[in-house]
């Protein structure tokens, strides 16, 4: 006999002789709050196809109680849900992993022998790893690519499965995949793993993927580089090819357009031209400044220096080399372990200092402190070293030995909101100076493990936010991401083609001063351990020098320029003039250089052009008996000319205005 069925709001409730049992209909609550209930247990693309036919043709994933998973996911209970499509934030990563999945599979039709290890999705887009009997070409990846855009037009289903460890194991040797059977291997027996399937090639993975591969439609691999099997230089060197994608092609080509110019802009490839700097192998991670990246860096020194000082920060300088025992006592040991350079000497054990803060509470600690000295803001120009992985190295980017612009202020708890304030200020007016004006903030509070306070946590975290709302920002929290010894904000600038980069920060610290046995005498004469605020702006000379050339493409302003205008003459009979009109500028502060080379002009404007210098001044004649000189510009527009006298106070002032163009109105 069937059972009868009689549906209520949410259930079946079935009869069969004389009995009943009750059946659960799912309930999917949209994003929106509308709820849709169904009869049996339901897919996210089904769900989706309820919605309507575009929507499940769009259908890349779901998020199912806050979980990613793949489109076929069953929903057998209640469940949120919210539909992925290409233009939600969860869908680039999931077309980056799947795309990594596309290339593996283009990989093994060309070149059967090749083995599959990982590939993992990175930062603006993937990479898979292949053991391989020779090189791969530029012309492998172009057939490589056309292979995965031909995979990519036959919609392949992406079938997932379920398999226990020791039958994949059997499964990857079976297919000959050495390194996938060792990976899954490595694995505890008792897991289930998920495999992936896409036509002839499964791979290991927790997924989720998009349905199938026409939803791959735009993708460009980039490069192949070495990397060393696991990490590890001991074993096998693997090739790794690179590649990017996209939810369309407009994206896509915006970001190859992006990456053109990030090459264009390589400060390495820019330093070297401009002769600023270099780093060798014998000293790896150091930089060998050159006369005129020496410059810039003097000329960042020394505004920094006056900037500071103006906001009432006291200068310091600290030893480089301090005894090991202070690095544990502080907390850095344990931090840093073996990024720490050191060095034995009396049969001691002194670290190379890979921060400045430990070395600046001991200068607060000489002299008994009372609350009317707070606060107290002391800087440095500090010198630290870190013991980086040579593959994370970059330019000057990435380095082992940097100069920090490094503060820090001694506070009471009721100090740190208009301190932090203050800052902020501070901030705006140095990265506006520099041409950045797009500011990205974010304040990450108490992680589980920390120290302090609950009391002091919530002080200090709402002391920051309102500092950032005292200014009309808007920011971004980060829970959990604070610092074990107390929240901070962080500063990220925007260049001028979009990639945002991590300067500055303001972080309070509840535990190192009193680590450090540093204290100070309250109105009521109890002695109490002080706030410490750390604080940096550039964070480091090296890597902001470096994002500079980057974002004006090595065409500094004026008052960074290594070399600000240079005098040129178009026959001998103007050599004298040109000498005495380098000296005036020179005699005003300016960075002027001359070129008497036995060469047409035009040739002479192009070379220094091509050296990014700001101003290009010529002398003929004409010029010579009327005092004057011929103005151009690096961009080529011409300014006419200017007497000696004017044109050194013009560009005197140019400079000492940081950025102004003043010469063009």
């Amino acid at each position: 006999m069937w059972p009868i069925v009689r549906v209520t709001a949410d259930k079946h409730v079935a009869y069969c002789m004389g009995h009943h049992w009750e059946m659960h209909m799912p309930q999917i609550t949209l994003p929106d709050g509308s709820v849709r209930q169904f009869a049996n247990p339901v897919s996210v693309f089904d769900v989706a196809a309820d919605i309507g036919p575009g929507l499940a043709k769009a259908t890349l994933a779901g998020l199912v109680d806050g979980q990613l998973v793949d489109s076929s996911h069953l929903m057998e209970n209640d469940a949120s849900l919210s539909i992925v499509t290409n233009k939600s934030e969860e869908a680039l990563p999931l077309l980056r992993h799947s795309t990594a999945h596309l290339l593996a599979q283009a990989v093994k039709q060309l070149f059967p022998t090749a083995q599959v290890t990982i590939g993992p999705v990175i930062e603006n887009g993937f990479y898979y790893d292949f053991a391989f009997e020779r090189a791969f070409t530029p012309e492998d990846l172009e057939s490589i690519e056309a292979r995965m855009a031909e995979l990519a037009s036959q919609a392949i289903p992406i079938e997932r499965s379920l398999i226990g460890r020791d039958d994949a194991v059997e499964f990857f040797n079976g297919l000959g995949e050495e390194y996938k059977s060792e990976i899954v291997g490595s694995i505890p027996a008792e897991e289930d793993l998920t495999l992936y399937k896409q036509g002839d090639f499964t791979d290991l993975c927790r997924g989720p993927h998009v349905p199938n591969t026409s939803h791959l439609k735009a993708f460009k691999l980039t490069k192949v580089a070495g990397a060393y099997w696991r990490g590890d230089s001991d074993n096998v060197m693997l090739q790794r090819i690179y590649g990017t994608a996209f939810a369309d092609k407009k994206q896509l080509k915006a970001h190859l357009h992006n990456l053109a110019e990030a090459e264009k802009r390589d400060h390495r490839k820019i330093g070297k031209q401009l002769d600023l700097f270099h780093l060798q192998d014998e000293a790896p991670g150091m930089v060998f400044w050159h006369p005129r990246g020496w410059a810039i860096y003097q000329s960042i020194e020394q505004y920094m220096r006056e900037m500071q000082r103006a906001e009432g920060y006291q200068e310091i300088r600290t030893p480089q080399i301090v005894d090991m025992s202070l690095w544990e006592r502080s907390g850095h040991a344990d931090k840093f372990g073996d990024d720490m350079f050191s060095v034995t000497t009396d049969d001691k054990t002194n670290a190379i200092k890979p921060m400045n803060c430990p070395c600046h509470v001991q200068v607060f600690n000489q002299g008994l402190k009372s609350y009317r000295d707070l606060p107290l803001r002391l800087a440095e120009f500090g010198s630290c070293h870190r013991n980086e992985m040579s593959g994370a190295l970059h330019g000057i980017m990435r380095v082992r030995g940097f100069t920090q612009d490094d503060g820090h202020i001694f506070c009471t708890e009721d100090q740190i909101q208009p301190e932090v304030s203050r800052f902020i200020d501070f901030l705006h007016a140095v990265y506006e100076d520099f041409g950045f004006d797009e500011v990205i903030y974010r304040l990450s509070t108490r992680p589980p493990n920390r120290v302090g306070s609950d009391e002091s946590w919530d002080k200090s975290e709402k002391a920051l936010a309102d500092a950032l709302d005292a200014k009309g920002l808007d920011w971004q929290e980060l829970p959990g991401e604070g610092a074990f010894y107390g929240p901070k904000v962080e500063f990220s600038l925007k260049d001028c083609i979009g990639r945002v980069w991590q300067c500055g920060t303001v972080q309070v610290d509840f535990s190192m001063p009193g680590r450090l046995d540093a204290s100070y005498v309250t109105e009521t004469g109890e002695k109490l351990a002080p706030v410490m605020l750390h604080r940096a702006i550039l964070g480091s000379f090296e890597r902001f020098i470096g994002i500079l050339i980057e974002n004006h493409e090595g065409k500094l302003p004026l008052w960074l320029s290594p070399v600000q205008a240079v005098v040129m003459n178009i026959t001998n009979n103007q050599s004298d003039f040109v000498e005495k009109a380098v000296k005036v500028l020179q005699n005003s502060g300016l960075r002027a250089e001359s070129d008497l080379r036995n060469e047409k002009i035009g040739f002479k404007i192009r070379s220094w052009t091509l050296e990014r210098v700001p101003y290009l001044l010529v002398a003929g004649d004409r010029e010579v008996e009327s005092g004057e000189l011929s103005v151009r510009t690096r961009d080529g527009k011409d300014l006419g000319t200017m007497k000696l006298d004017q044109l050194a106070e013009q560009l005197t002032l140019e400079a000492t205005s940081r950025g102004r163009k003043v010469l063009e109105g």
